[in-house]
């Protein structure tokens, strides 16, 4: 969630701004977009903390190494509040969300550091515990059906277009508590940001600046309609405005930004989950079908595993494999200290780069292998620290429902074209699939019709 860089035009190619005569690849090109992991193992090897310039101009430090991953994860010194960036005019304002800042909407989880983080994070944690999201748990399995039904009898799709977007954009607006007659404006707003400078100049700053306008609109509608007490699995919109109203200090703006980056964070990083591991599977059939016979079966497929085992470790896997989040959010330095032998001057940028991290060799064995089953995992995917991805708990719902749905109900799944004439979107720090052509035999339901 960032200044989105292009990675389709080849000017933006930069090389190891260190040494010139450097044989460090080159980032951020189309190339390094469709597989950037080995890129990243070179810098893993040869320059684990590296200082380059990123397509937007702005010049940061990229952490590979898993051990200095998760130590600057979890190090306080690195600042989230992009107020510490030592940036020079030419990047002013290159670091956040595209239209964030004009649309005042930067008081939020990924912008800042305790005590307002701790404040904010403990309002909205609580629609986020196993309990909740098992409560939500039915809802997610009616939209996957539901958009399934839509294209089931087909034979063929985009998933990321039919599915893996629109699963989380409906899946966290019912969490919100946006009214389902308004959940495709939202869809509309959200898919301009998701294009990530692929839509027509200033969409995305123009599209954060309506759903703002619609998030206060809401905020007022809700709050004079509030009742006196909370009911059973009250929305989390409700919530903020409880808690405002009952001393939580809780600005207008402070609950619009709230809002805000839930749905922007909490939709866009289950898309990447469920279209790049849809993309992994189909990629490496042995997997696949194991996962496929688990679901299928239970225990009597062989693995040990039982129905929701290999589902749940394999979820996991495909999580570190080829997450969705490329790069944890931007840090800033708040005073000089050092990761993995690296001196970082205060007002310096700091990107951990999670997906070079989740292949480190010196912590997972095998790496670059897919392996449904692998048990010592404790990947980075959601990152690390106080600032781990709260609404880890829905997306891991979201993506279990989704890949066992769809490998259940369309088996002959596969891809519809080669593997090289798939494109993956620009942007620094989510990692996805533009679009991903599928193929199946045709299955006709006598459920299709609209979304409930």
């Amino acid at each position: 969630m960032t200044e989105q860089p292009d990675r389709d035009n080849p000017d933006t190619d930069n090389p190891d701004t260190n040494d010139p005569d450097s044989t460090a690849p080159e980032l951020f090109t189309w190339e390094f977009a469709t597989d950037p992991y080995p890129a990243y193992a070179w810098l893993r090897e040869h320059a684990p903390v590296h200082r380059t310039v990123l397509p937007s101009g702005v010049e940061a430090w990229l952490v590979t190494r898993y051990a200095d991953a998760k130590q600057a994860l979890a190090d306080q010194r690195l600042s989230k509040n992009p107020a510490h960036h030592d940036e020079p005019a030419h990047a002013k304002g290159k670091t956040g969300i595209p239209g964030e800042r004009k649309a005042e909407l930067m008081t939020h989880l990924l912008n800042i550091d305790p005590p307002d983080h701790t404040r904010l994070r403990r309002l909205v944690s609580k629609a986020f515990t196993p309990r909740r999201v098992a409560e939500f748990a039915p809802r997610v399995q009616e939209l996957t059906d539901q958009l399934i039904d839509r294209f089931a009898a087909d034979g063929e799709a985009d998933l990321i277009h039919d599915f893996a977007f629109p699963l989380p954009i409906y899946a966290i607006c019912d969490l919100l508590g946006v009214p389902r007659e308004d959940q495709d404006d939202f869809r509309d707003w959200a898919g301009m940001m998701i294009r990530h400078g692929g839509g027509p100049r200033g969409g995305v700053a123009r599209s954060v600046k309506k759903m703002r306008g619609y998030l206060l609109e809401l905020i007022h509608r809700k709050r004079a309609e509030l009742p006196a007490d909370p009911a059973p699995g009250e929305d989390l919109i409700s919530g903020l405005i409880r808690a405002s109203d009952h001393g939580e200090h809780l600005t207008e703006n402070e609950a619009a930004a709230m809002a805000f980056i839930l749905l922007f964070a909490g939709f866009e990083t289950t898309v990447n989950l469920i279209g790049n591991g849809t993309y992994a599977l189909l990629t490496h059939p042995e997997q696949r079908e194991r996962l496929q016979r688990s679901l299928t079966e239970g225990d009597d497929a062989g693995d040990g595993e039982g129905d929701r085992g290999l589902l749940e470790t394999g979820v996991e896997e495909l999580l570190r494999y080829d997450g969705p989040v490329e790069l944890a959010t931007w840090r800033f330095a708040t005073e000089p200290l050092s990761i993995g032998g690296q001196d970082i001057a205060p007002g310096d940028p700091v990107l951990v780069v999670l997906a070079a991290a989740d292949r480190d060799p010196a912590r997972f064995s095998d790496p670059d292998t897919l392996d449904l089953s692998r048990r010592d995992n404790q990947h980075l995917g959601y990152g690390h620290g106080i600032h781990y991805c709260l609404g880890a708990p829905l997306a891991r719902l979201e993506g279990q429902t989704a890949l066992a749905t769809l490998l259940t109900r369309l088996p002959d799944l596969r891809l519809g074209v080669d593997p090289g004439e798939l494109r993956w979107r620009g942007g620094l720090i989510m990692r996805g699939l533009r679009t991903l052509p599928v193929q199946f035999t045709p299955v006709h339901s006598g459920s299709q019709g609209d979304r409930a």
